[in-house]
């Protein structure tokens, strides 16, 4: 579902700190178990004044950037859509019932290209996750891109 086609460059929801034009719209809380966004009022520029504020921890672990999508350079880009938004649809659950307050959502590519569901997702969304789901792996991993090194053998059924 597109709600809304913008003009310019839509924003990555799910940047990396050091993408230019990189912004925080959110603070993530919770725990290493069950993390949840905290939207900021505005977003503030990725920059070393921010940075300093997580440290001794990276930025990605205390804040969720934005950024232009790097369209084609992007693993998640199909020339058209962004695949990480859709599988994030397809497997993950809702977290919330309304729309949180995002200061990204006019120009967020996942809101143009997903709507709604991909806004009741967008909380548990973490860039730097240190015990990841499955479902969040499956969610999070491009097609054809395996968790589980080569070779290595898969755990065993509980």
């Amino acid at each position: 579902m597109r709600e809304k086609e913008c003009d310019e460059q839509p924003l990555c929801p799910s940047a990396r700190p050091e993408m230019p034009g990189a912004v925080a719209f959110a603070i993530v809380a919770g725990t290493v178990e069950a993390p949840h966004l905290v939207h900021l009022a505005e977003p503030h520029p990725a920059n070393e004044e921010l940075f300093a504020l997580a440290h001794p921890v990276t930025p990605a672990e205390v804040f969720r950037f934005g950024a232009p999508c790097a369209g084609d350079a992007c693993s998640h880009f199909d020339g058209r859509d962004c695949r990480l938004a859709t599988r994030i649809v397809q497997i993950l659950p809702a977290v919330t019932s309304t729309l949180p307050p995002c200061a990204l959502r006019p120009e967020c590519r996942w809101w143009q290209q997903e709507g709604k569901a991909a806004c009741l997702r967008c909380p548990q969304i973490v860039s730097e996750c240190h015990s990841p789901s499955d479902e969040m792996l499956r969610a999070a991993l491009p097609e054809g891109i395996s968790a589980q090194p080569e070779g290595a053998d898969s755990p065993a059924p509980a």
